[in-house]
């Protein structure tokens, strides 16, 4: 399996190093941020498997960012680590896409296997290969392989799938399609994703006989 990346935001400069000292020395690659600054760039660049985010950082609170997050269809599972500790504190975490929550202090084994049981629910990246449900996207022969049947696709497909992949069960709008696919929006048009979304299920399956993207009225599209 190939190296989980973590990012931590924590404003306190030793806890953040000393996190990223135990994460990297876990076998994880690890990317630390004081504050939120800057964090949405590198989403918007790389793959990040697990997000670590302190509740009190200057500028925006940690929970705050993660609602916004999710609000634009970032998916990334989060472990709060956090002083606020009260009983609606921590359920105020949950709600704003929590996916643990541990308060400080913390013991850094127990935050190495919380890590790890989150990292085994969530991880479908294998060796260079995005899986989901009956559909694999091999990322170096760039094809998908569904129910064991190889299937060819074009390069704009292959990059349509891949960003669906990246966002599982998670509505995109048509413009966040057109934006993380085709890039220049001005471009490409709403019907375009609808043309391409076609012509990709037409290939992955062509009886119709599941259904892998669903269209969400009005808003766009989900991977089911």
């Amino acid at each position: 399996m190939t190296q989980a990346h973590i990012v931590i935001i924590e404003d306190e400069a030793d806890l953040l190093e000393l996190e990223e000292y135990h994460l990297q020395k876990a076998g994880y690659f690890v990317t630390g941020f004081s504050s939120v600054v800057r964090v949405e760039d590198l989403l918007e660049e790389e793959k990040v498997d697990l997000m670590i985010v302190d509740r009190n950082l200057p500028g925006t609170e940690g929970s705050e960012f993660v609602a916004h997050l999710r609000r634009v269809g970032y998916n990334v599972p989060v472990i709060f680590v956090s002083a606020k500790d009260q009983e609606q504190e921590v359920e105020e975490g949950f709600d704003r896409g929590g996916d643990d929550y541990l308060t400080k202090p913390f013991n850094m084994n127990e935050l190495l296997l919380r890590i790890r049981a989150i990292l085994r629910r969530t991880r479908g990246e294998e060796a260079g290969k995005l899986r989901h449900r009956m559909v694999t996207l091999d990322l170096d022969r760039r094809i998908a392989v569904v129910e064991g049947n190889t299937v060819p696709l074009s390069r704009l497909e292959f990059e349509l799938l891949h960003f669906f992949l990246r966002h599982p069960e998670t509505t995109l709008s048509r413009d966040q399609l057109l934006e993380g696919v085709w890039g220049d929006m001005a471009s490409a048009q709403h019907k375009t994703v609808t043309v391409t979304i076609n012509r990709l299920l037409a290939k992955l399956d062509p009886e119709r006989l599941h259904t892998i993207i669903e269209p969400i009225r009005g808003i766009g599209y989900r991977l089911c």
